[in-house]
């Protein structure tokens, strides 16, 4: 349940942004919540491969519960990372007349 409460987070402040800067809600979403789980992902990858390298039996040893919780702040740094990427280069871009872009062809 929790889960879902999370995933719903993420849905609306990715599509509020993309929203406020003109963009395909559902597309940037689809992508918050994407990255999330990459992050997710990520680590799980990561502590299976130190897990081997270093011969230890965590991962064998750790209830599936454990193993999600520890995945969980890295799923939401990620797609924090993610959001902040996005709202600072749609920020950086002006708004520019289709009169103005010609000029700026033609001027460089």
């Amino acid at each position: 349940m929790l889960g879902f409460l999370v995933i719903y987070f993420i849905w609306k402040y990715f599509s509020e942004l993309a929203l406020e800067h003109n963009k395909n809600k559902w597309g940037f979403a689809i992508l918050g919540i994407v990255s999330f789980y990459f992050g997710s992902f990520l680590l799980g990858v990561l502590i299976a491969v130190s897990d081997v390298l270093f011969k230890t039996d965590f991962v064998e040893g750790t209830s599936e519960l454990t193993l999600s919780l520890i995945g969980f702040p890295l799923g939401l740094l990620s797609c924090w990372a993610v959001y902040l990427i996005l709202k600072k280069s749609w920020s950086k871009k002006g708004t520019m007349t289709s009169d103005e872009a010609l000029d700026e062809q033609f001027l460089s």
